[in-house]
């Protein structure tokens, strides 16, 4: 491994598993260490607990978007013949462009015999480099409504989480990444140097951590498990343990039910910050676990 800072990246198959929270928590115990990503351009609430300070926002475009010239516009219709989107909308004799359903593909400006229609380059989402309350960077972004390319977003954000980590000679970037098996998560995972899944003890719960765990062998990247309310279902949570077990996955820990995590969430804290019993010194040996596996590997 290479000296620039090992990624560290916590996804989870579904929604609603405490992956951002566990994220937090873990960038306060090292904020010393450590540039932080919010990958989860989507629907980014990491924000809310870390409170950055978006000292600096800069514009990300991705793919194009035709438009339409009404000058030269001769309303041939030819464009509209050729769209396969949908894209191009008439009214009257005025053509335009829906830009929710153009998908930047350029053949309605090859074939526009006065030249009228050009694709120029779409705004998709804005990115954001912070510092958070807790004093480390945070380099976040926000995907514009109706917008594609999230996963270019996700790769951009995870460029900047280390070229800020390599100038501020952090030991780790810990990127939060999005829910599923979608392109976002893809992208958070290229480059990946270990990757934290964060389950619950549910039948939906086993199958998507089943299914996001596939993706992460594809990517040869080792793992290891927080298994979230673990206590809720001893049943669900000995048949994770069993899966983790036969695939190798570090279990990295389980934390129980309680209602302090609500509690931090409404002060606007992380788990770390607000509960001083089994919460915290649980994701505090599970961080442990973590730097000790990231650490070993980056010596061979």
């Amino acid at each position: 491994m290479s000296s620039i800072a090992p990624e560290i990246v916590v996804i989870s198959g579904k929604g609603g598993t405490g992956k951002t929270s566990i994220t937090a928590s873990f960038s306060a115990l090292a904020a010393d260490n450590l540039v932080a990503a919010d990958c989860d351009v989507d629907a980014a609430d990491m924000h809310l607990l870390l409170k950055p300070d978006h000292a600096k926002a800069e514009d990300f475009y991705s793919g194009e978007l035709a438009v339409i010239d009404q000058d030269a516009c001769i309303a041939c219709g030819r464009c509209y013949q050729v769209c396969r989107f949908g894209a191009i909308q008439v009214n009257g004799s005025l053509y335009s462009v829906d830009p929710l359903s153009c998908e930047g593909c350029g053949y309605c400006a090859r074939i526009c015999p006065t030249e009228a229609i050009s694709n120029h380059p779409e705004k998709v989402g804005v990115w954001y480099s912070s510092r958070t309350r807790l004093g480390f960077t945070m380099i976040h972004a926000k995907l514009g409504i109706g917008s594609e390319n999230s996963g270019k977003l996700v790769a951009h954000v995870k460029k900047q989480a280390k070229a800020a980590a390599e100038a501020q000679g952090k030991d780790y970037v810990l990127v939060d990444g999005s829910p599923g098996i979608g392109c976002p998560v893809v992208s958070s995972l290229s480059g990946a140097d270990y990757v934290i899944l964060v389950t619950e003890p549910t039948i939906s719960g086993v199958h998507d951590l089943k299914r996001v765990y596939e993706l992460v062998r594809k990517f040869n990247i080792p793992a290891g498990c927080i298994i979230n309310k673990a206590d809720i279902n001893t049943g669900m949570t000995e048949v994770i343990r069993l899966f983790l077990g036969s695939e190798g996955v570090d279990p990295l820990g389980e934390l129980p039910y309680d209602e302090n995590v609500t509690r931090a969430m409404l002060a606007g804290l992380t788990i770390v910050e607000h509960d001083t019993g089994i919460l915290r010194d649980t994701l505090r040996s599970a961080w442990r676990n973590v730097r000790q596996h990231v650490d070993t590997s980056k010596q061979k």
